[in-house]
C-alpha cells in the first residue's frame, strides 16, 4: 500500500517490515523529530473509522517495557494506520529458527518477560490472542517485547466475526470455538515456552478431526523428551500451562512467572520455625494480596529483567536489589 520514499504526513516510509494476515508494517521515519517508527497498515480499510480507533485507544493504556508502544493512530490520504515504537532487533520466530533449542537460562529469561507483558495487559483487561514466537520481538540488549497485543479484535472487525482468531499451534482448545479466556494465552505462552526449550513445535498445526485430541491433550508430549536437559521444574512449568482443560491450566501470567522464578532459585528462603510463624504467615499472605493488586512488576534496577515479588537478589545478574 506505501512504497519507499513515500512521504505520508510526516513520516517517511523507509523499507517494509513484514506482513501477515492483519497488514503491513512499515519502517518509516518521523521526520518532524528524526525518528524511527514502525506504521502497521490493516489490509481491511473499509471499517468504520470509529471501530478501527476502539482498539489503539484501548492499547495506548498499556504502557510496559515488555510490550511495543502504540504512540498514535492516524488517517492520511484516506489510509488508516497505526503509529508504534521501532524495536530494532529479530522476532523470537526469527531466533529459534537460526539456533533451534535455545539456552534454558536464555528461554527462561525471555518466558520471564513474556510473563511481564502478559500480566500487564491481563491486568488492564485485553487478551493477546495471538501471543507466539514471530510476536515477540527481541531487541538488540536483549529485551523482549510482545507486539500485536489485540490484533484479532480488528481481524473481527474487519472480517464481520468470519476470521479464525489465533493461530495454530498456538491456539488453546477452547480458542477453536471462539472463547479465548485469560489462560488461553498462558497456554499460547506454553506453547512458545516449549518452542525456545527444543526448538521443535508440540505437535503440527491440528486439522480439524484433531480437535478432540487436543481436547483430550492426546496431542502433547513433555518437552524433556525432546530434549532431557530441561529441568523437570521447568518441564512440570510448561505442562501445566498448556493443560487443555482451563481450570488446570496458569490463571494468571503472574503464577507462572512466580514458578520461573522459583525454578531458577529467586524463591525466598523458608522462614525458621517460631512462635510468631501464624502471625508472620498471616502478613505474608497480606503481602502477597497487595502484591497482586499493584499495577506494576518488579524489575532490577541493573540489567531490567523481572523480579520475583520477595525477591532481594536478581536471579539473572546477581544484583542485590
Amino acid at each position: 500500500m506505501f512504497f519507499r520514499d513515500q512521504i505520508i504526513g510526516k513520516y517517511k516510509i523507509l523499507s517494509t517490515i513484514g506482513s501477515g494476515g492483519f497488514g503491513t508494517v512499515y519502517l518509516a521515519e518521523d521526520t518532524w523529530i528524526d525518528k524511527k517508527v514502525a506504521l502497521k497498515v490493516p489490509h481491511k480499510q473499509g471499517v468504520d473509522f470509529g471501530e478501527l480507533l476502539r482498539e489503539p485507544r484501548l492499547l495506548a493504556t498499556l504502557n510496559h517495557p515488555n510490550i511495543v508502544t502504540i504512540l498514535t493512530a492516524e488517517k492520511q490520504e484516506n489510509v488508516f494506520f497505526i503509529v508504534m515504537e521501532f524495536v530494532a532487533g529479530e522476532t523470537l520466530e526469527s531466533i529459534i529458527a537460526q539456533e533451534g533449542a535455545l539456552d534454558v537460562s536464555r528461554a527462561l529469561d525471555y518466558t520471564c518477560q513474556i510473563c511481564n507483558a502478559v500480566d500487564h495487559a491481563h491486568r488492564h483487561g485485553v487478551l493477546h490472542r495471538d501471543l507466539r514466537p514471530s510476536n515477540v520481538i527481541v531487541s538488540e540488549n536483549g529485551m523482549a517485547k510482545v507486539a500485536d497485543f489485540g490484533t484479532s479484535r480488528f481481524l473481527e472487525i474487519a472480517a464481520h466475526g468470519t476470521t479464525v482468531i489465533g493461530s495454530p499451534p498456538y491456539m488453546a482448545p477452547e480458542q477453536f470455538h471462539g472463547k479465548a479466556v485469560f489462560a488461553s494465552d498462558l497456554y499460547s505462552l506454553g506453547v512458545t515456552m516449549f518452542q525456545m526449550l527444543t526448538g521443535l513445535l508440540p505437535y503440527d498445526t491440528p486439522s480439524p478431526a484433531d480437535l478432540d485430541r487436543l481436547i483430550r491433550g492426546e496431542l502433547l508430549v513433555a518437552p524433556r523428551l525432546k530434549n532431557p536437559k530441561i529441568p523437570k521444574a521447568i518441564n512440570d512449568i510448561v505442562v501445566k500451562a498448556m493443560a487443555p482443560e482451563i481450570r488446570v491450566r496458569y490463571q494468571r501470567a503472574g503464577d507462572l512467572l512466580d514458578d520461573v522464578l522459583a525454578a531458577r532459585g529467586a524463591r525466598r528462603p523458608p522462614r525458621p520455625p517460631s512462635a510468631e510463624a501464624a502471625s508472620e504467615e498471616a502478613q505474608d499472605i497480606q503481602t502477597r494480596l497487595r502484591a497482586r493488586e499493584a499495577p506494576l512488576p518488579r524489575f532490577c534496577w541493573h540489567c531490567r529483567k523481572p523480579l520475583h515479588a520477595r525477591s532481594d537478589k536478581c536471579p539473572f545478574c546477581g544484583e542485590a536489589q
